[in-house]
């Protein structure tokens, strides 16, 4: 797959401070990019060099397979954490300028913020000044102005911070859209629940080092722990599940009291299989659940960030 986006060996240094230690990552080619890591880890520094905000005091990086210049700021969409609009101006004049300054002309720029703000239920905003919006209203209207011009990468860093659950949602589904019809979106938040439902692929820096890369599914697939949850009918509970537990690791169990269902949560030893697992069950119980469980985001980030010390 093409790469939108590549970081190859990136260093910086603020002072004896060092924020990004030899980092590298590639962005497929219409895919969702998850940037993830603890505060501090690097990732915003990252971010600041690929919008040319900042410069790598070592490293080298290609957008859409050319040497990154300031001229690719055109193609590039960037919605900081922290947000940039003018609060004394009115919303419609401002997200007109800042449209043209991507190189958009004043024409081609109201078209498309007619279809956004319709889409949005916002043209009743257009004479207000950013200072009468909320927090989510203000980052409705940045949003907007960050995929107006239809970038080859968009940047999202905590897309939604200041969002109710009802708009965040909103923006997620925009975000999806918006890689369905071709977009290259690098995506940054500690809401791993988010990156679940968005990436494709993610890293995670750590200490200025990227210590994880790959595809989210392949990721997963790494960090299985052979754990099962299994759900079983039988009338001595008491027996099966010592019975169980003499012979693989039994984590949790999770079995009501009021009737004859077994509920576990198994672990296999080394060199047993999930086919050993499923025929000793078999021979003690009627089975009705058995589910290999998959790591969350979540559980590999803690993983990975305490394995790396």
């Amino acid at each position: 797959m093409k790469n939108i986006l590549t970081v190859e060996n990136v260093c910086k240094n603020y002072g004896s401070f060092k924020a990004l230690n030899n980092v590298s990552i590639s962005v497929p080619e219409g895919s969702v990019f998850g940037l993830l890591g603890p505060n501090g880890a690097g990732k915003t520094s990252l971010i600041r060099i690929i919008n040319q905000i900042t410069l790598p005091d070592s490293g080298t990086i290609y957008l859409d397979g050319e040497k990154l210049q300031p001229h690719h700021i055109q193609n590039i969409g960037y919605l900081p954490e922290e947000r940039g609009l003018y609060k004394s101006m009115k919303v419609g004049e401002q997200v007109l300028y800042l449209a043209q300054l991507k190189g958009m002309s004043k024409t081609e720029a109201k078209k498309k913020l007619s279809y956004w703000f319709e889409k949005f239920e916002i043209t009743d905003w257009w004479d207000k000044k950013i200072q009468e919006l909320s927090k989510g209203m203000a980052q409705k209207v940045q949003f907007i102005v960050t995929v107006l011009h239809t970038p080859k990468l968009l940047i999202f860093d905590e897309p939604f911070s200041g969002f109710d659950p009802i708009n965040a949602n909103l923006i997620k589904d925009e975000i999806l859209q918006l890689r369905n019809e071709g977009a290259s979106i690098i995506f940054s938040t500690h809401r791993m629940e988010s990156v679940e439902e968005l990436c494709d692929n993610i890293a995670l820096i750590n200490k200025s080092n990227k210590i994880l890369d790959g595809k989210l599914n392949d990721i997963r697939q790494q960090y299985k722990t052979n754990q099962f949850e299994v759900g079983l009918l039988c009338i001595d509970k008491e027996t099966v599940y010592s019975q169980i537990n003499s012979q693989f690791i039994v984590e949790k169990s999770k079995s009501p009291s009021f009737n004859n269902d077994l509920r576990l949560l198994i672990s296999l030893k080394n060199g047993e299989t999930s086919s050993n697992l499923i025929q000793f069950l078999n021979n003690k119980a009627q089975i009705t659940h058995f589910t290999e469980v998959i790591p969350s985001v979540n559980d590999i980030f803690l993983k990975a960030v305490a394995n790396n010390g």
